[in-house]
């Protein structure tokens, strides 16, 4: 992980329930070690565990997301939001207040979330969907300390991705998103049921699929799959080129890669990959922008 991040060392469950009382009812002991930890395919335990971290390490008190929808790992969120960080210190001065879009925020909102808390950046989120849209704005309502810092934007068209979003007289120094990955519905359910099967657990063959690999089907899936997306975000970025310092997008897959570098050599913009880890996990994001005319 990024070394500024909060979540290097494991998670302290002591400390975490002590903010977060409910947490309790879902500790258990590991049998490998003895240490105390939750069972992650448990859905509701994985969302205790996230309100316990977002209320001990960002004092967000009160945060919830539907049933179904995505429960975002935080360490990796917040890792995101570290190496975005670093992106701009390249070209923008620490006293510069910075403003950045989360593209596809989600009920959730857990990157305008981490972007306020950990650097005190503006941030816009937009989403497709009225309820996570709905959502987003409650989260942030509920929570006193976020009001000033994030604006929920719906986006009503499907077609566009900026489109809608940014305003005229909008200037983000960067965007954000954590594209749909999957091509399908099916293809998501085999997805989901591989990350169950590295759980290994004993019953991991009757675990709803839902659980906490849950979310919405704009979530999870686009026609196309994550590679389509990110090369029609790609094409549409070059209509907002004056508007946005760094476009960035989550690659989950690298075998995508050299058809998202294809498009953006097309386009001539400046790029770079910018790898991330999370203890055995590997992931990346890539940024471009567009050199100045």
């Amino acid at each position: 992980m990024h070394p500024k991040n909060k979540h290097n060392s494991s998670y302290n469950f002591e400390e975490l329930k002590s903010n977060h009382r409910e947490l309790s009812d879902y500790l258990i002991s590991n049998p490998h070690n003895n240490n105390v930890t939750i069972d992650f395919s448990n859905s509701q335990a994985v969302l205790e565990l996230n309100k316990a971290i977002l209320n001990y390490y960002y004092e967000i008190e009160n945060w919830d997301i539907p049933k179904g929808s995505l429960c975002p790992p935080i360490p990796g969120r917040a890792d995101y939001i570290h190496h975005i960080t670093d992106l701009l210190a390249e070209d923008i001065k620490k006293s510069s207040l910075i403003k950045g879009l989360d593209i596809g925020v989600g009920a959730n909102c857990i990157y305008p979330i981490l972007g306020a808390k950990i650097n005190g950046w503006k941030m816009v989120g937009s989403d497709i969907n009225l309820d996570s849209v709905s959502y987003a704005r409650k989260n942030i309502a509920s929570n006193s300390n976020l009001k000033d810092y994030i604006e929920i934007r719906h986006q009503e068209n499907n077609a566009n991705i900026f489109r809608g979003i940014i305003q005229s007289e909008d200037y983000f120094h960067f965007t954000m998103c954590n594209p749909p990955f999957h091509s399908s519905p099916e293809e998501a359910k085999k997805g989901t049921q591989r990350k169950l099967n590295n759980l290994s657990r004993s019953d991991k063959t009757i675990i709803p699929l839902e659980l906490n690999f849950g979310g919405q089907a704009n979530e999870l899936w686009c026609n196309g799959g994550e590679a389509l997306f990110i090369k029609r975000m790609i094409k549409q970025s070059t209509d907002f080129k004056n508007q946005v310092g760094w476009f960035t997008s989550l690659v989950s897959k690298k075998e995508n890669l050299p058809k998202i570098y294809k498009q953006l050599n097309k386009l001539n913009t400046i790029y770079k990959t910018i790898a991330m880890s999370q203890g055995n996990k590997k992931s990346r994001f890539v940024a471009w922008k567009f050199p100045k005319e």
